[in-house]
């Protein structure tokens, strides 16, 4: 399994689709496989979630999504747990353990502006 950690520095981001970077984790047998860090490709209306299907990730973890975005990574079957806080390791740990639990976006509309990379239409 392939997950998308939405990252800035050592922690998730409460961003997603601006945050400065992901952290990818593949997950085999229960174990941590292979961890990287990639600079944020861009942000511009479903560009991600193509991009995250073709890296065949199936889940998304994240401090907030818009509700556009959460519908567009559904329509690819990939899972999102939104609400998550802390640092990455920690994060990746829960999730290895089975405990890690997601809440309510922690991001609100128009509230990333000026924060990580600028969102661009196409």
């Amino acid at each position: 399994m392939k997950i998308a950690i939405s990252t800035d520095k050592e922690t998730v981001s409460s961003h997603f689709g601006r945050c400065p970077s992901f952290t990818i984790v593949e997950i085999e047998e229960g174990k941590l496989k292979k961890k990287e860090k990639i600079t944020n490709p861009g942000h511009h209306p479903g560009f991600l979630p193509d991009f995250f299907q073709k890296q065949g990730v199936e889940c998304i973890v994240c401090g907030g999504m818009g509700q556009r975005a959460q519908e567009l990574f559904a329509q690819k079957d990939i899972e999102a747990i939104l609400g998550v806080q802390g640092k990455i390791d920690e994060v990746v740990d829960e999730f290895l353990k089975g405990k890690l639990k997601g809440g309510n976006s922690l991001c609100q509309p128009g509230k990333g502006k000026g924060y990580g990379i600028p969102k661009t239409e196409i």
